[in-house]
């Protein structure tokens, strides 16, 4: 259990598209000259899909110790 690859093809079509626009990014704002724009860009994807897997994945719960 836990956040991994995906396993619908709904979680595969996410997840291809945040990588296509991870090496989009690299083109947009290349990161030896536009650094700064390229860690905010960056960011807001990883902001995006970590959203959508806490929103589409399983509930998070403590997995150890006393529960």
């Amino acid at each position: 259990m836990g956040l991994g690859l995906p396993i619908t093809w709904q979680g595969w079509v996410v997840f291809t598209a945040f990588l296509a626009l991870l090496v989009l990014g690299v083109f947009l704002f290349p990161p030896a000259h536009k650094t700064f724009y390229f860690i905010v860009y960056t960011g807001t994807l990883v902001l995006v899909l970590a959203i959508i897997c806490y929103a589409k994945g399983e509930p998070p719960r403590w997995r150890w110790g006393d529960e």
